[in-house]
């Protein structure tokens, strides 16, 4: 009998797993993705700042690989029965399942961002966001993380007329090195985006940010990337999870409680052996994701999974379209002080940026 893989959620790890998953294997695979379009997410600030993307159907990546592409949104997963559910009425019944369903902006911590403020996240979200920007005059940018300083850089190139403000709750760029906060702090003075660093938000109002200080930030947009959250549908089905909703994974990204699942990508809570929590990045998703699927195709061979090795490369940021940060890190993610800035990090970043859609045509491809 057919071994049946079901990968749910087909962003960057799920779809180049689904297409390894066909090519490594002799078992039939079904991917499962609410939508028929594969979004390139790490561009969505440029299509909310009035870009337009490439128009990239699953049905055309998917072309010859044999995998069956189901158009439907999961809703529950019966690990017991090992079956699938889904919207439209669907029971999938899976051998393996590879778990892919990402993550998403966490609007659910601080009171008010659900209601007034904008996400980056998806691309309804990005859309919406690029709606609301006409006519506006103000944008609050809250979250200094990579997401939230591309968005800030992308928002203030494309829109001149806008006042774009930057609020986090660290330094801005805390996690990169000196001379790569500085860099970022002359770009911002550049742009004429306004840092607000070291502050917290308490509040998102429809007149924009309540801080627990007390002061108040004044912007008629609101665009909140401080945080992510993932789906629920693995805490529901049973599979152990981390506190933050992520499957527990061994070494070889198998699931610790359900060995028939693994789980790739920012839903996966990735350790290495000494314990250090890997990032939620396509820097991670890929090769690991790659990892994860020769370990399900080792097992149905009857061979051991080897367990993974990975380290880390780069930091990549774009500062608008003509401007960029590379971070260079050692292989825990720590940055170095070495760093490449200005329009060769522009077309660095690029590059890597077009590379993910090559990755997805072509999986196989060394990812890291």
């Amino acid at each position: 009998m057919t071994t049946q893989i079901v990968v749910a959620g087909a962003g960057y790890t799920g779809l180049g797993a689904a297409k390894l998953a066909a090519r490594w294997t002799d078992a039939h695979v079904t991917l499962i993705n609410a939508h028929d379009r594969f979004v390139e997410r790490v561009r969505l600030h440029q299509l909310a700042s009035g870009q337009t993307l490439r128009d990239l159907p699953l049905a055309g990546l998917l072309e010859g690989t044999g995998v069956d592409l189901v158009v439907d949104r999961i809703t529950g997963i019966d690990a017991d029965a090992r079956t699938v559910h889904t919207a439209g009425g669907r029971e999938v019944r899976y051998d393996k399942l590879i778990y892919a369903l990402g993550s998403q902006t966490d609007t659910s911590r601080v009171p008010g961002v659900a209601e007034y403020a904008h996400t980056v996240a998806g691309l309804d979200e990005a859309r919406r966001l690029r709606e609301h920007l006409t006519g506006s005059r103000v944008v609050a940018v809250t979250g200094g993380g990579l997401t939230g300083i591309e968005a800030a850089a992308e928002l203030a190139e494309a829109y001149p007329e806008l006042k774009v403000r930057l609020v986090t709750s660290g330094a801005l760029g805390g996690a990169l090195s000196e001379k790569a906060q500085r860099y970022l702090r002359r770009t911002f003075d550049r742009l004429g985006v306004d840092v607000r660093d070291n502050v917290r938000v308490a509040e998102v109002r429809a007149d924009g940010l309540a801080l627990e200080d007390g002061a108040h930030i004044a912007a008629d947009t609101v665009v909140w990337t401080a945080g992510f959250t993932v789906s629920p549908l693995a805490r529901e089905a049973g599979f152990e999870v981390d506190k933050d909703g992520r499957m527990v994974v061994d070494e070889t990204l198998r699931s610790l409680s359900h060995p028939d699942v693994v789980a790739v990508g920012d839903a996966a809570a990735m350790r290495t052996p000494d314990g250090r929590e890997l990032r939620m990045a396509c820097a991670t998703g890929l090769p690991t994701m790659q990892r994860a699927v020769r370990g399900v195709a080792a097992r149905l061979a009857g061979k051991e999974a080897k367990p993974l090795r990975f380290k880390y490369f780069n930091q990549c940021i774009s500062l608008g379209r003509k401007d960029g940060l590379i971070q260079f890190v050692h292989g825990d993610d720590t940055p170095r002080e070495a760093i490449l800035t200005g329009r060769a990090a522009a077309r660095y970043k690029e590059t890597i940026v077009r590379s993910t859609v090559l990755f997805e045509r072509h999986p196989t491809i060394p990812a890291g």
